[in-house]
């Protein structure tokens, strides 16, 4: 009997051993979390973000600390996410820009969102629209195309810089359409905006929350959503798709992210959570004031739309020979 105990004592010691190991690791998340959104504080991105930041850190017990990184279209950002350690304690709070378009406009990136995130959940989506200045005769998509067929080059749309999803939806109608509409690239939405609404610019793309006060007072029309379904927000306006463009779809969505390498566990337990805080009252509002619609599908349904929009987008790029000066 006390043979047995002394050559069973090593492996209860083993056990003993492991177990404790186990049991002291920190149970996540043990500190604050940084969420990182690639654009600068007051925009869209950091408007939504913020309050799913401050949800999230009280369901998860830890603050969640923002910063923000902007500059290169959202790469810089975008970059020090995928650089960072696969801890769970970093995510980036990406739009379609980072995580997909630029991939198809820049040969050379300093990360690959394919290979570098480990996609949590799809926030929200938000299109674009076409819009016009009271003056042009174009009452939808139709009269517009018609138009610029019967005035080649004369007919002009602005987007807030090349290379934008706004300058992307309007290559595309083009190549779809064998128009000749010139492409007047601003600098941000506010000249955009102001050109437009004073008459020196015909047409323009924009983001729904930019464009849609100026819709409901009358000072634009919107012609065409940019869409699969039309927007709850303008369900007269019809899209791109129903106007003899199937499958077109340029829109602008949200989503969150971690490095590649992060736990399962961990993704497990971010998505849980950012799923029932999309559905909270106070986020769909925000959401609404952004004319955005919440989405919160699985890790897999983001990672499949982020590589079907970047070769999307590679083939609308190539196809339109859309190059960046």
């Amino acid at each position: 009997m006390f043979l047995r105990i002394l050559l069973s004592l090593p492996l209860a010691l083993s056990l003993f051993a492991i177990t404790g190991t186990v049991s002291a690791q920190p149970q996540y998340p043990a500190k604050a979390i940084r969420m990182v959104i690639p654009y600068p504080p007051g925009g869209g991105t950091d408007t939504l973000g913020r309050p799913i930041a401050r949800l999230l850190g009280e369901k998860l017990g830890q603050n969640i600390l923002i910063d923000n990184r902007g500059g290169a279209s959202g790469m810089v950002g975008a970059e020090l996410v995928a650089r960072s350690p696969a801890d769970g304690y970093t995510l980036l709070m990406s739009t379609s820009g980072e995580a997909a378009l630029n991939v198809a406009l820049y040969p050379k990136m300093n990360y690959d969102p394919v290979r570098d995130f480990a996609p949590v959940t799809q926030v929200g989506i938000s299109p674009l629209v076409l819009v016009v200045h009271p003056s042009l005769p174009a009452k939808d998509i139709k009269d517009y195309l018609a138009l610029a067929k019967r005035q080649p080059g004369a007919l002009s749309y602005s987007s807030i810089g090349a290379g934008s999803a706004q300058h992307i939806a309007g290559e595309w109608m083009k190549l779809l359409n064998n128009v000749n509409v010139i492409h007047v690239a601003y600098k941000g939405g506010g000249p955009q905006m102001i050109d437009l609404l004073g008459g020196h610019s015909p047409s323009a793309f924009l983001a729904l929350p930019v464009a849609a006060p100026n819709i409901k007072n009358g000072r634009v029309r919107a012609v065409g959503m940019t869409s699969a379904k039309r927007s709850t927000a303008f369900p007269d306006v019809p899209t791109f798709d129903e106007s003899g463009m199937p499958g077109f779809e340029v829109s602008q969505w949200w989503a969150v992210f971690v490095p590649r390498g992060t736990a399962n566990d961990i993704i497990t337990r971010l998505h849980g959570e950012l799923a029932a805080i999309i559905k909270t009252q106070e986020i769909r509002n925000r959401m609404a004031e952004l004319g955005a619609d919440p989405v919160g599908g699985t890790p897999d349904q983001l990672g499949e739309l982020v590589r079907s929009e970047i070769a999307k987008f590679r083939k609308i790029v190539a196809d339109a020979k859309i190059t960046l000066n």
